[in-house]
């Protein structure tokens, strides 16, 4: 039974012996700190009890107990520590795009706040952007005009959430995911939160694609979910097409879902164009017979330089859709308007811009792979897509981790080591190419006299 409101006013009359000892304490701390005395160090010792009593150690859950941060962060914040210092930093860890948001998009951001658009909207989406984007993927992907239907599509606040959340929706505990190793942090975070077993797959030496043997050995009937990334992070590979249909082929024979982080996707160097003009890359979800069971993931941040804006989308099946929603009504509640209406003007909007950075991304990765492989005991493939190269630096006998920290702390140039990445990432560092062309000058440069400086191990 429920104390009655006598034995209640009663129980917070007389607090229980402990909490008295606590208040005796935090007395006697603040009398202490008044009057110093000769008594100090016995208060001090009945001050430390009293905090010790009133501590309770963390003890984190399972879901979250192996989470780790993105290493750019990490990275990031010493490189401005040493700034603060003084110290001058060429900062090529971090991949954020080096133009600014178009200026018809920001000023439909302003006009959007300007007229009110400040309030709560839909979870998972204004109608007109869902709209906008289903025509924007079916001619992104080589589909019909109305292909793709608006109740198949959902916003969020960036493309994160595109990862996530459907990660919820279709992994069961002890479920079985295969992800991209090097690749995006994000992915092993949302499988370990979500219960299943991450399975890493390994890359081919260029980086373009999964090792296909590998992929085909660790593939069964206990895989649920298959991650996808092309063009990559951190590679800048791109999928060939025939990789990326026999993924799907062993997706449809063992039943699971392939979700793909399209992130990158106007971000291509090859031949082939979609009606934008763009170079495209191959997509699981123009597949015969994958739209069931593919999710789609991409946004507004690389193409659209809106890393800040915090706009993305994922296309999936309807039913999965309804489900995704619910996960954005219980967390984020719903995207900015405003911003929303930023990412219509995006989309509708002219593209010139875009091709013109896919022109100056294209020069400035030529040049620093070139750079860097003028560099004795440095590889670098080039990259066909994103704003990334991946060189291997194993020559030096040294970790990707050690090389990363040394190029910071000697030769002032921040990169991300292979292993951010994961654990086959190692002997490999990486490098964003989105400054302009005197930082890229000025970091390589750095790079050459530092990784100068030390001894090749192995040819």
């Amino acid at each position: 039974p429920s104390p009655s409101p006598r034995a209640m006013a009663t129980t917070r009359a007389a607090p229980p012996p402990s909490l008295a000892r606590r208040h005796r304490a935090l007395r006697d701390d603040h009398l202490a700190r008044a009057r110093p005395s000769s008594s100090t160090s016995t208060l001090g010792r009945r001050r430390d009890r009293a905090v010790s009593a009133t501590t309770r150690a963390y003890v984190p859950t399972d879901r979250v107990s192996e989470l780790q941060s993105e290493g750019a962060y990490a990275v990031l914040a010493a490189a401005q520590a040493l700034e603060r210092e003084g110290r001058d930093i060429v900062h090529l860890e971090i991949g954020q795009p080096g133009f600014p948001t178009p200026s018809h998009v920001a000023r439909a951001g302003i006009d959007a706040i300007d007229a009110g658009k400040t309030k709560y909207s839909s979870p998972d989406g204004i109608p007109t952007l869902k709209e906008s984007i289903a025509r924007y993927v079916s001619r992104t992907r080589g589909l019909d005009d109305d292909a793709v239907s608006p109740d198949e599509v959902v916003v969020g606040p960036g493309a994160k959430p595109g990862l996530f959340f459907p990660a919820l929706a279709v992994i069961s505990p002890g479920d079985e995911v295969m992800y991209p190793d090097p690749g995006f942090p994000t992915y092993k975070a949302m499988i370990q939160v979500a219960g299943g077993v991450p399975v890493p797959v390994p890359l081919r030496a260029d980086g373009a694609s999964f090792d296909m043997d590998a992929f085909r050995a660790k593939m069964s009937p206990k895989t649920k979910l298959v991650v996808l990334n092309s063009p990559a992070n951190p590679t800048g590979g791109v999928m060939p097409a025939e990789d990326v249909e026999a993924v799907a082929a062993a997706a449809k024979e063992n039943d699971a879902w392939v979700l793909s982080d399209e992130i990158y996707s106007r971000l291509v160097y090859g031949d082939g164009e979609d009606d934008t003009g763009n170079a495209t890359a191959s997509s699981v979800f123009n597949i015969p017979g994958m739209r069931d069971r593919t999710i789609l993931v991409d946004g507004f941040s690389k193409t659209y330089c809106m890393t800040g804006w915090r706009l993305g989308w994922a296309v999936m099946p309807a039913a999965l859709a309804k489900k995704v929603e619910l996960l954005l009504v219980h967390s984020v509640g719903c995207t900015a308007t405003f911003t929303q209406e930023a990412g219509i003007a995006a989309l509708e909007g002219p593209q010139d811009g875009v091709l013109e950075m896919v022109d100056e991304y294209r020069r400035r990765r030529d040049f620093v792979v070139g750079a860097l492989n003028e560099i004795p005991g440095v590889e670098c493939p080039t990259p066909a897509g994103a704003f990334y190269a991946f060189p291997d630096v194993s020559a030096f006998g040294k970790s990707s981790k050690e090389i990363a920290d040394l190029l910071l702390a000697e030769g002032g140039v921040a990169v991300l080591p292979g292993t951010d990445f994961g654990a086959n990432g190692e002997g490999k560092i990486r490098l964003s190419y989105v400054g302009d062309m005197e930082t890229l000058r000025e970091g390589c440069a750095r790079i050459a006299a530092t990784l100068g400086k030390l001894e090749i191990e192995r040819s």
